[in-house]
């Protein structure tokens, strides 16, 4: 893989983890105290439809478009090891893929498809929902730090490449 190549996806690793880290962030400091504010039947209702509406090319793109550029730069760093910059792509790429990928997949979609299959007014829904709330919002704290934490090793990374102390 080329030196370019490999700064190409590294930037673009970059900017989708902090996109992502940015939709995350917004969750876990402000929507979901909004919807915890509200009836529990006006929060399901309206996670439903977030969770409808978050099912979309753009956020695909951005959000598995980033796991798979972290995917290509984890197995190239590992045919790069003597660049010092490779050790934060790696770091980056992992923090990625199991903290932010892998929390969403093993904790927050379980979480959404419970919540869908609940009726708004029902006491299933409503004691769903208080729990959903605390779980939920807890691990998208997780998935929100290690994006935020992703894209800066990935800054990182691209500043030692510049520095020339380690080629990404």
């Amino acid at each position: 893989m080329t030196d370019s190549l490999v700064i190409s996806l590294t930037v673009l690793s970059a900017l989708g983890s902090g996109v992502v880290a940015g939709i995350f962030f917004a969750f876990s400091t402000f929507v979901m105290s909004a919807l915890g504010r509200i009836s529990s039947e006006q929060g399901i209702s309206a996670m439903q439809s977030i969770n409808v509406a978050v099912l979309n090319p753009a956020f695909f793109s951005v959000f598995f478009g980033t796991a798979l550029t972290c995917f290509v730069l984890a197995i190239a760093a590992f045919y790069r090891w003597e660049d010092t910059a490779m050790l934060f792509v790696l770091g980056g790429s992992a923090l990625y893929l199991v903290l932010t990928i892998g929390v969403t997949i093993v904790a927050n979609v379980p979480l959404n498809d419970a919540l869908a299959a609940v009726k708004p007014a029902s006491a299933e829904g409503h004691a769903l929902w208080t729990r959903y709330l605390t779980e939920w919002t807890a691990w998208n704290h997780v998935r929100t730090a290690a994006a935020i934490v992703a894209m800066a090793l990935f800054i990182a990374a691209i500043y030692l490449q510049a520095r020339g102390d380690g080629a990404p």
